[in-house]
C-alpha cells in the first residue's frame, strides 16, 4: 500500500485544524448563552434576598465535611 504525499498529510492536519477551530467559535458561543442564564438566576435569587456567598460557603463546607467522612 502506497504511503500518503505529505501534501496530503499536510492538508489532513490543516483541515481539521480548521474544522476544529470553528467547533471551538461554537463552543464559545453556547458557553457565553450558559454564562447569561446562570447571570439571569444570579440576579433573580438576589432580587428574593438569597445571599449567595453564605449559601456558597455552605455547599464547600458541607462537599468538605462529606469528603471527610470518606477519608475516614
Amino acid at each position: 500500500m502506497e504511503q500518503p504525499k505529505k501534501e496530503e498529510i499536510i492538508g489532513f492536519h490543516k483541515g481539521a485544524i480548521s474544522i476544529l477551530a470553528m467547533e471551538q467559535q461554537e463552543f464559545v458561543k453556547i458557553l457565553q448563552v450558559v454564562q447569561q442564564q446562570i447571570q439571569g438566576h444570579v440576579n433573580a435569587l438576589k432580587e428574593l434576598g438569597v445571599d449567595l456567598e453564605t449559601e456558597g460557603k455552605k455547599i464547600q463546607e458541607k462537599s468538605k465535611e462529606d469528603l471527610n467522612d470518606r477519608l475516614k
